[in-house]
């Protein structure tokens, strides 16, 4: 087995379990207090903002312009549109840059 396919599969475990696992813990505590709810909805975006966050530093203009692109039409439009706006966006700023 490639060393790829076998990290594709080890990552895809590892989410399986923490969801599996979290959905477990919680659903054995009745109602949850609305301070770790809040926390536990804040998690997505902390975890997309430490993914994007490199590349605004590490990469060139393009990339930061395409993240502030998405940014600003995820304020607006769901996550689809963000996604495919920031995607159109480096698209043609590495095509022009």
């Amino acid at each position: 087995m490639s060393d790829t396919i076998f990290l594709i599969l080890a990552c895809a475990l590892a989410t399986y379990a923490t969801r599996a696992g979290g959905h477990l813990i919680l659903s054995r505590f009745g109602a949850t207090h609305y301070r770790l709810e809040a926390a536990l909805e804040a998690v997505p975006t902390a975890v997309l903002t430490a993914l994007v966050a490199p590349s605004l530093i590490t990469n060139g203009p393009a990339e930061a312009i395409a993240v502030l692109v998405g940014g600003l039409v995820a304020l607006r439009y769901p996550l689809v549109v963000s996604v495919i706006s920031g995607l159109g966006t480096l698209i043609l700023l590495r095509g022009m840059l």
